[in-house]
């Protein structure tokens, strides 16, 4: 009988493979409705690869929302309306094409929902009736509402992918802090008590591909693929 797969671990539900709660400060989601305010401080989200800011609005009220390259204390912020300025939320039909953009509404009034890491930008493209066409992050162009709103800029902490880790422990303590796991062994490494692909080869030595129904204790490698062997040209 062998011992517990990684994935039977994780799927007990231990708090060492969970991130930690008490990391995630905020959501950071668009408040509904226009208003105008100012930056109040700026601050580290550890559970998120970039900062956040702290918005205070006239009618008193204060947000925590994802912070724009360039983005400083005391900076006037301004909600559904306002010029072509870091920092200020429109909706997309203001926003004139090649602006770059950030922390996108997928669907009006969801809060923003895509291009929200570190560094990330997007930029209109076209315009179609009531859709607006935008380049994602990922070089991929996605229709919207022309109603949803997003934040002028580029999300804070670009670059953060070039400092280099120097040594395994960094990596360690970072991945810690997600829940996930460091370093991650190939099963084809391990021993055939410690995974079905173990052994003394360095092949799995029988098909990866498995059911999706396949038990926990075999259910590794290429789970319900809808493809298999070379793909042909």
């Amino acid at each position: 009988m062998g011992r517990p797969l990684t994935s039977q671990k994780r799927g007990k539900g231990h708090p060492r493979y969970l991130a930690p709660s008490h990391h995630f400060k905020t959501e950071a989601h668009y408040a509904p409705g226009s208003r105008a305010g100012k930056v109040i401080d700026i601050v580290d989200d550890p559970a998120r690869t970039g900062v956040i800011m702290r918005v205070r609005w006239d009618d008193g009220r204060q947000d925590l929302y994802l912070a724009p390259e360039g983005i400083l204390v005391k900076d006037p912020i301004t909600q559904g309306e306002g010029g072509i300025t870091i920092g200020n939320i429109l909706q997309l039909t203001n926003v004139p094409e090649g602006v770059p953009i950030f922390n996108i509404e997928n669907r009006p009034g969801d809060g923003g929902r895509v291009a929200r890491a570190s560094g990330a930008s997007a930029y209109i493209i076209a315009r179609k009736g009531t859709e607006v066409m935008i380049r994602l992050p990922s070089k991929r162009v996605k229709p919207f509402s022309a109603l949803c709103r997003a934040t002028i800029g580029v999300s804070a902490g670009g670059g953060r992918p070039e400092k280099p880790m120097v040594k395994a422990g960094v990596k360690w303590y970072k991945r810690r802090a997600r829940g996930q796991l460091f370093p991650v062994v190939r099963g084809v490494a391990m021993n055939p008590l410690d995974h079905p692909h173990g052994g003394t080869q360095h092949h799995a030595g029988k098909p990866t591909t498995v059911a999706r129904g396949t038990p926990p204790g075999r259910k590794v490698g290429h789970i319900a693929a809808r493809r298999t062997g070379r793909r042909k040209r």
